[in-house]
């Protein structure tokens, strides 16, 4: 993968987490900046491109959801900002599409799910992150909240039924300010996979 494996990348964006949280005394705000720099780093030092770059920014997604836990912080209450940092660190090194949107909220509650965290919370944190982030990335706040959810739901359907539900849950009704976020064809899907 362009000179970087994903196990690679994982574990180096967990250690440059970790290292750069540590002696901070505001976590929770330092992580938007923290999780911007790994994410540039990452695929500032690579030649990937399409599907090996989103491969990319999903594995620094999940070394930093295990970074964010080894600290202490809970991956789902710090969702919001891991996927604010990772949309403005993927903006910096080239354009956000809907399918980086899509594949870091998924990575985001795969990781979640992986340290034994919240998924429902870590979907809806991908959800507010992603709408935060949509002007700076010349989206919609619907398009990307769009996108956030329906990667969070196929990851949902990847771990289990019961975390496709507690992601159905968690993205039903408005979120910051934005109605309906699991539209018809994520619905349809989300049942497919829950039988």
């Amino acid at each position: 993968m362009s000179g970087k494996s994903v196990k690679n990348v994982v574990t180096e964006a967990k250690d440059g987490f970790v290292g750069a949280i540590e002696g901070v005394g505001d976590i929770a705000g330092s992580i938007v900046d923290t999780v911007s720099g790994i994410m540039v780093r990452t695929l500032r030092g690579t030649n990937a491109v399409g599907g090996e770059l989103l491969a990319l920014g999903a594995a620094t997604v999940t070394g930093v959801v295990a970074g964010v836990a080894e600290v202490g912080v809970a991956a789902g209450s710090a969702a919001r900002s891991i996927m604010v940092g990772t949309l403005r660190g993927a903006q910096q090194v080239g354009k956000v599409t809907i399918d980086t949107v899509s594949t870091n909220a998924g990575a985001l509650v795969r990781g979640t799910a992986d340290v034994g965290g919240d998924v429902g919370t870590a979907a809806k944190g991908a959800v507010e992150g992603a709408i935060e982030a949509a002007r700076d990335l010349g989206m919609s706040a619907e398009q990307a909240a769009g996108a956030a959810a329906s990667g969070a739901l196929r990851a949902a359907g990847d771990v289990s039924s019961t975390a496709v539900g507690q992601v159905r849950k968690a993205l039903t009704g408005t979120i910051s300010g934005v109605k309906d976020v699991l539209q018809q064809p994520f619905r349809s899907e989300d049942r497919k996979r829950a039988s």
